[in-house]
């Protein structure tokens, strides 16, 4: 689950992190209360949305001159007339895609005297099994290019977290940063902040950018981006109100509810898989064959035909869907499973597009059976690559 920076901000606060002052509004004619609550003189008018880039995107109703979705200004009229042109409006950045997101809410903070600009995040790294702080100290909106231009410039400090993090953790942060003087006091406490909220609050990634150095010599953290691992929500009721399903996509909040592993993606080609490193081969043959997957959608070991029925349905109201693909091996899951739900789902929404199916394992026969005794208008496949090739076809054909 992902969460709005301001959301994030005022979880850091709690646990002491050094945060800019800041309001949250949903409505223009709240922007003036907002700034005036705040000391100014300058103020900064920042898009909420699930996506980076901000700065740098573009608006699309606004023109190619308007500014982007973060904006520096020294007056409480111009907080007013940029969160007017703002809210309600499509941000378009390098994450959200051509498709962009709609600004819903705003971020009116207090400005900061920057000095420096740094990077952290902190994450899990499979690598070593362990969270590892991602420090750097070329911060700001380039981080991206930085990764790829001068990977000598990111610095891991993976921590055990038997031990959590020490004082020697901090030093070599300290040093990739080169903090000096009041950052280098300052990090000695901030740096075990934010590393208790990471694993008291099952983050799945914490990132920093920036993380600044201020004109008086101390740490700021200027944007914050939260996500927590979906698979610990239970321990959190408490984090249940801070999701913003305006942000997230109507096919992955209906799976949600069956407990799909769904993520919408921008190809044609529709997937129900059984099993992530099934879904990801289907994903890339799909497209060494010259097209794009509509989704990842793995049913998962247990799924029952009332599953398997959801899962098809929503890939069928994705409305880019040219064909689907039914890759099923079978070992936990039984391939009759998966054919009841289909065939229960196409006889409840209709099939308007071609369909693939290749079934193996557990009840496969039985499988088969259901499929080609149901009278659909489908496709046999043999084998994954037999599969892939027949629903490009199919779907390039149409």
């Amino acid at each position: 689950m992902n969460i709005h920076e301001y959301q994030a901000k005022a979880l850091l606060k709690k646990y002491g992190a050094p945060v800019a002052a800041g309001v949250a509004i949903m409505s223009a004619n709240d922007a003036e209360a907002a700034a005036k609550s705040l000391p100014g003189p300058v103020y900064v008018v920042k898009s909420q949305i699930h996506a980076g880039g901000r700065g740098k995107g573009k608006f699309k109703e606004l023109g190619p001159d308007a500014k982007g979705g973060v904006r520096v200004v020294k007056s409480i009229e111009d907080v007013v007339a940029n969160a007017r042109e703002m809210l309600g409006n499509t941000l378009v950045t390098k994450q959200t895609g051509p498709a962009g997101k709609q600004v819903n809410r705003l971020y009116i903070e207090d400005g900061a005297d920057i000095a420096k600009e740094l990077y952290l995040s902190i994450l899990v790294d499979r690598s070593v099994g362990r969270p590892a702080f991602v420090v750097s100290t070329e911060g700001g909106m380039d981080i991206e290019a930085v990764a790829e231009h001068t990977p000598e410039k990111i610095i891991n400090v993976a921590i055990d977290p038997e031990a959590g993090i020490t004082d020697a953790d901090v030093a070599k942060l300290s040093a990739g940063l080169k903090l000096e003087g009041a950052a280098a006091e300052d990090a000695k406490k901030l740096f075990p902040i934010l590393y208790k909220a990471f694993t008291e609050k099952d983050m799945s990634l914490l990132e920093i950018n920036p993380l600044v150095i201020l004109g008086n010599g101390h740490l700021r953290v200027l944007d914050a981006k939260v996500s927590f691992d979906g698979n610990a929500e239970f321990r959190h009721p408490e984090l249940a109100d801070l999701r913003d399903l305006t942000e997230e996509d109507d096919k992955e909040i209906e799976a949600s509810k069956y407990d799909l592993a769904y993520i919408a993606l921008d190809g044609d080609i529709g997937c129900m898989v059984n099993g992530a490193g099934l879904a990801m081969a289907t994903m890339d043959i799909i497209k060494l064959y010259g097209s794009e997957p509509a989704n990842f959608l793995d049913v998962g070991g247990g799924a029952t035909t009332e599953k398997v029925t959801a899962a098809f349905k929503i890939i069928t109201s994705d409305p880019n869907v040219k064909g689907i693909l039914v890759n099923i091996f079978g070992g936990i899951m039984r391939c009759d499973v998966i054919a009841e739900g289909v065939v229960a789902a196409v006889k409840e929404v209709g099939l308007k597009v071609p369909l693939v199916v290749r079934l193996e394992g557990t009840n496969v026969d039985l499988g088969k059976k259901i499929i080609n005794e149901s009278g659909l208008n489908v496709i046999a496949a043999d084998d994954l690559d037999d599969a892939a090739q027949k629903i490009v076809k199919a779907v390039k054909g149409a």
